[in-house]
């Protein structure tokens, strides 16, 4: 099924596209097998494959071949590599950012990107944000809170904004006009994967 051009960064063909250039360009020290990209942005493997050569033969990624498996990472060798990142970082960088930063903090159960960010990511048509708005779930420390949205803001080189609630207060069936908003608009759920935390 053909996707909608991306709204954050309308020079791309997809948001798919945008997403997988941000994860690999974000991620430079990594490689990923296809299968395993396949599964993070839940596409098929052709999907995969399709954007990948065309990636490849652009000089944008790197590729080598492991038994039979085809291992993909960003080509920051290239003499785009630098100012791609930077685009990247500012607009789809937050979906690749945030929910490893706050993977890292114990506490939170679930994280969510909203307001105008959100919007532009789900489509909405509009100006790339300034700031990204982020809504995390659970008893999270502040201090922790507050040193995730300034790393994330070092690699995103955007203001990251961090608003904590409660489990109770989240799932509450009303009367918050805050929460009403939010819910009434695009939220965009972050992967939150459980690890050791500090």
């Amino acid at each position: 099924m053909k996707q909608p051009p991306s709204v954050l960064l309308p020079l791309l063909r997809s948001p798919f596209q945008g997403e997988l250039l941000a994860w690999l360009f974000l991620h430079p020290d990594e490689e990923y097998a296809q299968v395993e990209l396949a599964r993070r942005f839940s596409v098929s493997a052709s999907t995969v494959t399709r954007e990948v050569d065309r990636l490849a033969a652009a000089g944008l990624v790197a590729e080598r071949r492991f038994g039979n498996l085809r291992m993909i990472r960003a080509d920051t060798d290239t003499v785009v590599a630098r100012p791609l990142t930077e685009l990247l970082a500012l607009t789809y960088g937050p979906v690749a950012v945030l929910g490893e930063h706050l993977s890292e903090v114990a506490a939170v159960e679930e994280a969510y990107i909203y307001g105008s960010w959100a919007a532009r990511y789900s489509g909405e048509p509009g100006r790339v944000p300034n700031d990204v708005d982020v809504l995390v779930v659970g008893a999270v420390d502040e201090d922790d809170l507050y040193d995730a949205a300034r790393a994330a803001e070092r690699r995103l080189g955007r203001e990251v904004n961090m608003r904590r609630l409660s489990r109770d207060v989240w799932e509450s069936s009303g009367g918050d006009p805050f929460l009403e908003t939010v819910r009434s608009r695009p939220l965009v759920r972050l992967k939150i994967e459980k690890r050791d935390v500090r």
